[in-house]
């Protein structure tokens, strides 16, 4: 006989989720293999926009970062030719120069000691919803991750390269996870490289069922109690981790040499 039909939910979650942390396994990758395989999983998601868009995690010297190399293609970036820069751009290892709108990624590890990775692009979908200046409206399961945890930026600023640009972009975020950037793209946040890059997928498949969504009707909202729950039951360290290997593994038949 079963001995678990008459188990209260909230039981049943907390035993779930030691199942997991005892259970499900990591890879283990360097962080500058992480940020490669990040570039490569978005790269195949759609976020490539030619040379737009930064991807960045923080080094283990403090106040620098790591990020990709002006004129590479997220498809170009390997572990070994990322760069290591100091919070005024200057790249302290590696071959080249960032791309100089990592100036607002600058400003927001300065505010979000919390942050350990930041990952901005211009996907299709996420890029059309933000010329709609419309904020995010997350109103399925699958998205709660998001629920509650991105800002809205309904005016554009121009050109992140400035100091004022990353002042704002990092004032709108404030304390959430992810940001919306009218006529611009979206940003994310994580304690983890895992944790952002799986935002980032999200975010653009949220994008991508707005729209849809959108263009036959109204969208309803899902009750504030249950978006909470779905956001602390899928957005999990440990979950994080096992998504991010299984994205890694989609990819790497296509990206062998991204780990070098």
């Amino acid at each position: 006989m079963p001995e678990t039909l008459h188990v209260a939910k909230a039981e049943l979650v907390a035993r779930a989720l030691a199942q997991m942390n005892g259970e499900l396994t990591e890879q283990q990758w360097s962080e500058k293999q992480k940020l490669a395989l990040t570039c490569r999983i978005l790269f195949d998601g759609g976020h490539d926009s030619g040379l737009a868009g930064q991807i960045t995690a923080r080094a283990p010297e403090a106040e620098t970062f790591y990020t990709q190399p002006f004129g590479h293609g997220f498809d170009e970036i390997t572990a070994s030719n990322l760069l290591q820069v100091n919070q005024d751009l200057k790249t302290l290892d590696g071959k080249g120069m960032p791309n100089p709108a990592n100036r607002f990624h600058t400003w927001i590890y300065r505010a979000r000691p919390d942050v350990n990775c930041i990952i901005h692009t211009h996907p299709r979908f996420v890029s059309a919803l933000s010329t709609l200046e419309v904020p995010l409206v997350v109103s399925h399961m699958d998205l709660c991750p998001l629920y509650d945890d991105c800002a809205f930026l309904e005016r554009w600023p121009g050109i992140p390269v400035g100091n004022e640009e990353g002042e704002i972009i990092s004032g709108a975020l404030g304390q959430k996870r992810a940001i919306l950037l009218a006529h611009h793209g979206m940003l994310v946040t994580g304690k983890t490289v895992e944790e952002a890059c799986v935002l980032a997928l999200l975010m653009e498949r949220a994008a991508r069922m707005q729209l849809t969504a959108m263009a036959a009707g109204d969208m309803k909202p899902i009750a504030p109690e249950l978006g909470k729950e779905a956001h602390d039951w899928i957005s999990t360290p440990k979950r994080d981790a096992v998504t991010f290997g299984y994205f890694a593994r989609r990819a790497l038949p296509h990206h062998e040499g991204c780990l070098q």
